[in-house]
């Protein structure tokens, strides 16, 4: 299996948060999300870091 490194920046006003949550907006469902919709596979992102509520963050990574 092939790991792939991403590193991002992202304003997370809008979202609830860096983790997955039921019917809530959030940057890792939307990561996730995209990566699926150009890979055609159903993948699961693995952080090195969370973030809070309506926070931002500069250059956290993780993989796929």
């Amino acid at each position: 299996m092939k790991n792939i490194k991403l590193t991002i920046e992202y304003d997370g006003k809008d979202f609830n948060g860096w983790q997955k949550q039921p019917n809530k907006l959030n940057i890792q469902g939307e990561i996730e999300r995209a990566i699926s919709e150009i890979t055609g596979e159903d993948i699961e992102l693995i952080a090195s870091r969370k973030n809070r509520c309506r926070c931002s963050c500069n250059m956290p990574s993780c993989k796929f």
